[in-house]
């Protein structure tokens, strides 16, 4: 069973895009993030490291989205939901990321929005592949 914890409206300035206007002045990007893991062990020992503290997830979010410039906004959202799985007990993220002032050609209302699902799958046991002679 997954459950999940949501943290919406993040919002932090960055350089990012195609256009070179856009690597050059900081705009905002807002993030929403969905982390899914068993809660039912937290639940049930009421133990903060069963779980993910949400403090945290703002942080790394923020390092990111205010990092090293990428030319995509799927890169950017990518890179946040291949981070965020790698918390404990996380095994699906969804990432939504806005670029609200994002500069859109044809009369467009500027802004638009990308959305990235990852999971991670666990370990095979073992090692896999044929047995060797005796």
């Amino acid at each position: 069973m997954t459950d999940w914890i949501r943290l919406r409206d993040l919002a932090f300035q960055g350089r990012h895009g195609v256009l070179p206007v856009e690597r050059e002045q900081p705009q905002r990007f807002e993030v929403d993030v969905e982390l899914g893991l068993d809660l039912e062990p937290a639940v049930r020992t009421d133990d903060l490291t069963l779980t993910v503290d949400v403090r945290t997830v703002p942080e790394l979010v923020q390092e990111i989205v205010e990092g090293r410039s990428v030319e995509l906004v799927e890169t950017l959202a990518g890179r946040i939901a291949e981070r965020l799985l790698r918390l404990g007990p996380v095994t699906e993220v969804v990432v939504r990321l806005r670029k609200p002032e994002a500069p859109l050609p044809g009369g467009i209302e500027p802004g638009y929005e990308v959305e990235v699902r990852r999971r991670r799958y666990p370990e095979p046991p073992g090692p896999v592949g044929r047995r060797g002679r005796s």
